[in-house]
C-alpha cells in the first residue's frame, strides 16, 4: 500500500534527522564541562531572579542605580528597571518597569550624573528622565562616529573610566571584514562626546573593562587571526591581530604599522617583526575554558565575594558557565592565568555584573542565529553569592623567572605540595593565521625540578627546567591536597606566557 502523503513525510523525515543529526554534533562539540556544579554550589549558589512571562527580556548587561535598582539593557533595545532583585530567596518577588525602548542591541550600560549611558550597534546614547515619572524622556546622542550597516558590527563598551570616558569595542563587517568605519577598533568616548580611536586588530569583541591596575581590556572571540577566544589589552596606538581594520588608519593620528602579520605563523613570533602587535594577556583553551566569552567585571567587593578579590569574573554564551581570571604586568606586557569557577547557568550568559552587597549578577539569552547555547533556558538573570565557607582552590599563579609561584585558598598539606611530581605541565600555542581558530600546536611537557610550599601553606614555589615563551602553560593540580586532606574543587589553571621575567 502506497501512502498519498509520502511526498510530504519523507521531506519530514529527513529533515527531523538532520535536525537530529545535527543536535547531536552540537552536543559532542560542547563537551563535557568539569562535573563540578554539584560542589560549587556548596561555596557559591545560583539564584534565580524571576522574570514576568510576557516580559521576553534578553539580557545583554547590567548596572545598579543610586536607589538600588538593578537596570539592564537588553538585545531588543529595552532598558528595564527591577526592583527587589536582592531580595532574600524566600521573598523574591521582583517588580519590573520599561525605563526606556526603541535602542538597538544594548552591549553596555551605565549609570552617571542622573542619567544612563548606553551603548548599543551605531552610538553611544545618554538616556535620562527629566521629569521624575521613571520613564526616560530624552535621549541624547554622545557619539556616533564609526559605521554600521549589518548584525555582526556589535559594539560592546565599558563602565565610566576615572576620567569619565567609555571605551567601546567595535566588531568587523560580517565577522571577517571592515567595510564600515572603525569596525574592529576600539575607541574611546570622553564626557562631552569626543570619539577617540585607541587601537585597530579586533575581530569580534565582547565584553570591555579595566583590571585592579586600570588597564582597558576586552574579550575576543575565537576566529580568523584569533586562535581561541582571549583577554586582550587595549593599549593606545597598538595593533590587536586582525589585519582587516588596517584601512582606517589614515582617520586617525595614529600611523599604520608597516608590515601585516604572515599566515601561517605564531603569534609570539609575528610580535617581534610588527613592533605594534600586543599578544594577548589570556588565551582561553578553547571549550576547556569557554567557547564564546563575554562580558566580565571586576571584583572589588572587599572579600564580600570571597577570596578573590581584583580578579576578573567572565561569562561564556555557548558553554553557560563564569570563568575567573588575574592578570600581570611582566617587561611591559599583560599576560596572567584563568581558572575555572562556575558551571550550571540557566542560559547564554552575555554579561555580569557585581551588586553592592557582593553578588554577581549574570544573564543572558538565545537566539535563532544557530548558536548552540547549553543552558536550557531562552533568557534568565540569576545571581550567585559567596556562601561564607572559603573552597579550596587555586587562587592565583604568578610568573617567576624559573617557575611559578602559586597561591592557594587555604594552606597546603606541606609534605605532598614539597614533591615536584605532584605538578603536571604542559604546554601549548596557536596557529596564527587568517584561517578560523586553531587547533593546539607546539607541545611540551616542561619537569618542575623543584617545589617549596611557603611556612603557612598558603604557597608554593615551582622551579621548570624550562618556560616557553608565547605558549600557555596548562596546570593540573590533581593530587595537591589541604591540611584537612581535601582535594582542590578545580585542579586546573592555564596561564599565558608571553614574556617572561628577567629577575
Amino acid at each position: 500500500m502506497v501512502n498519498k502523503h509520502s511526498h510530504i513525510i519523507q521531506p519530514l523525515a529527513l529533515a527531523l534527522t538532520l535536525a537530529i543529526t545535527t543536535y547531536s554534533s552540537i552536543a559532542e562539540e560542547l563537551g563535557e564541562m568539569w562535573g563540578t556544579a554539584t560542589q560549587e554550589a556548596k561555596y557559591y549558589p545560583i539564584v534565580n531572579i524571576p522574570i514576568p512571562k510576557d516580559t521576553p527580556l534578553h539580557p545583554g548587561c547590567f548596572d545598579f542605580l543610586p536607589d538600588g535598582q538593578l537596570a539592564v539593557g537588553t538585545r531588543r533595545g529595552d532598558i528595564y528597571l527591577i526592583k527587589g532583585a536582592l531580595e532574600p530567596q524566600p521573598t523574591l518577588n521582583p517588580t519590573y518597569h520599561l525605563f526606556a525602548t526603541g535602542q538597538d542591541e544594548i552591549f553596555g550600560i551605565d549609570w552617571k550624573d542622573g542619567s544612563i549611558i548606553t551603548t548599543q550597534f551605531g552610538e553611544v546614547t545618554k538616556i535620562t528622565d527629566t521629569t521624575g515619572d521613571g520613564t526616560a524622556d530624552h535621549y541624547h546622542t554622545l557619539t556616533n562616529n564609526w559605521g554600521y550597516a549589518e548584525g555582526h558590527e556589535f559594539a560592546f563598551s565599558s563602565k565610566h573610566d576615572p576620567d569619565g570616558n567609555i571605551w567601546v569595542a567595535l566588531g568587523l563587517s560580517g565577522s571577517y571584514k571592515s567595510h564600515n568605519l572603525f569596525r574592529g577598533w576600539a575607541v574611546k568616548v570622553t564626557p562631552e562626546g569626543k570619539m577617540i580611536p585607541v587601537c585597530s586588530g579586533l575581530r569580534s569583541p565582547g565584553g570591555v573593562g579595566a583590571n585592579a591596575q586600570g588597564a582597558m581590556f576586552t574579550i575576543e572571540s575565537q576566529g580568523p587571526w584569533n586562535g581561541s577566544c582571549s583577554l586582550k589589552h587595549l593599549k593606545p596606538g597598538s595593533f590587536l591581530g586582525h589585519p582587516a581594520s588596517y584601512n582606517w588608519y589614515p582617520f586617525t593620528d595614529t600611523k599604520a604599522p608597516q608590515k601585516s602579520p604572515a599566515s601561517p605563523s605564531r603569534l609570539h613570533a609575528e610580535k617581534k617583526k610588527i613592533p605594534e602587535l600586543v599578544p594577548p594577556a589570556i588565551r582561553f583553551p578553547y571549550i576547556k575554558m569557554g567557547r564564546s566569552i563575554s562580558g566580565f567585571q571586576l571584583n572589588q567587593t572587599k572579600g564580600k565575594f570571597g577570596p578573590f578579590e581584583n580578579q576578573l569574573f567572565l561569562g561564556d554564551y555557548t558553554l553557560s558557565l563564569i570563568l575567573r581570571a588575574t592578570t600581570e604586568k611582566i617587561n611591559g606586557i599583560w599576560q596572567g592565568a584563568c581558572y575555572p569557577f562556575r558551571e550550571g547557568l540557566a542560559t547564554g550568559i552575555m554579561n555580569v555584573e557585581f551588586s553592592p552587597q557582593g553578588q554577581l549578577i549574570a544573564g543572558g539569552f538565545t537566539t535563532n542565529r544557530a548558536w548552540p547555547v547549553r543552558g536550557p533556558q531562552p533568557y534568565a538573570i540569576q545571581r550567585i553569592q559567596w556562601s561564607g565557607i572559603t573552597p579550596f582552590e587555586v587562587q592565583e599563579i604568578n610568573i617567576k623567572k624559573d617557575g611559578f609561584l602559586i597561591t592557594f585558598t587555604k594552606p597546603v598539606d606541606t609534605t605532598s605540595a614539597a614533591d615536584p611530581q605532584a605538578y603536571t605541565i604542559k604546554t601549548y600555542t596557536h596557529i596564527y593565521s587568517s584561517n578560523y581558530g586553531s587547533p593546539e600546536v607546539d607541545h611540551t611537557q616542561p619537569q618542575v625540578t623543584k617545589a617549596t610550599p611557603s611556612k603557612d601553606g598558603l604557597s608554593v614555589r615551582i622551579t621548570l627546567d624550562k618556560i616557553i615563551e608565547g605558549h600557555i602553560h596548562d596546570f593540573d593540580f590533581s593530587p595537591i591536597r589541604s591540611t584537612a586532606g581535601n582535594s582542590l574543587l578545580h585542579t586546573k589553571a592555564y596561564y599565558t606566557v608571553n614574556e617572561i621575567p628577567t629577575n
